[in-house]
């Protein structure tokens, strides 16, 4: 009987050491925090909230008493399942307010297509950062998705999976976040991009020939 649970025990643990720690600088999980109170506009749906709330504040306290990281769903979004696997689609907005659990690029999405309703002068766009590659479990994961706004000509970050309610800001350039969000999460970012779409832009060859012929 000892044997057993010693090998159920040995199991569970070496199950575990695939979960990235919500602390790790390589993990998009949450920072380890204590519990502010994030006084946000309770609704009842997602149609709510879009007739309630204003700002990027609203979006962003609800974020912050709501997001909850789901490290399972991040192996599967790896580089490496993705390559394996067909592509997962991503939590669309309604989806998340319902169940608000995901990974970064979830909480991205609903947080650009949530402002852009609420309040689209500031014209929320997503910001995709590589980093150098992490490897959990036998995955790779490099890229980490978090939602850029603008306001009075300035910039401002938010809708992170690493610190949910924070918004980081303002900066005068996308460069000036980038460089202290790398010394933040202590990683090396290769490169970013701001995107309006998470989703990749496929051109066939097909096309791509088409455009090179073309007079």
């Amino acid at each position: 009987m000892r044997i057993i649970i010693a090998a159920l025990i040995a199991t569970l643990l070496a199950a575990c050491s695939f979960v990235p720690s919500a602390d790790d600088p390589g993990s998009d999980a949450p920072d380890v925090r204590g519990a502010p109170g994030y006084l946000f506009k309770e609704v009842s749906s997602y149609g709510e909230a879009l007739k309630l709330w204003r700002n990027a504040g609203d979006v962003n306290a609800w974020i912050g008493a709501k997001f909850q990281y789901n490290a399972a769903r991040a192996m599967q979004l790896s580089e490496t399942q993705r390559t394996m696997n067909a592509r997962l689609p991503i939590i669309s907005p309604e989806d998340f307010f319902s169940t608000p659990n995901g990974v970064c690029v979830d909480l991205a999405r609903f947080a650009v297509e949530t402002l852009r309703v609420v309040d689209p002068e500031t014209k929320p766009a997503y910001v995709m950062i590589e980093f150098d590659p992490v490897y959990i479990g036998g995955n790779t994961l490099r890229r980490h998705w978090v939602v850029t706004f603008k306001q009075a000509g300035q910039h401002y970050f938010f809708a992170d999976s690493k610190r949910p309610g924070h918004i980081a800001g303002p900066y005068a350039s996308a460069q000036e976040f980038i460089y202290e969000y790398a010394r933040y999460r202590a990683r090396r970012i290769v490169s970013f991009r701001e995107l309006e779409s998470y989703e990749r832009k496929v051109r066939t060859l097909a096309t791509k020939r088409s455009r090179e012929e073309r007079p």
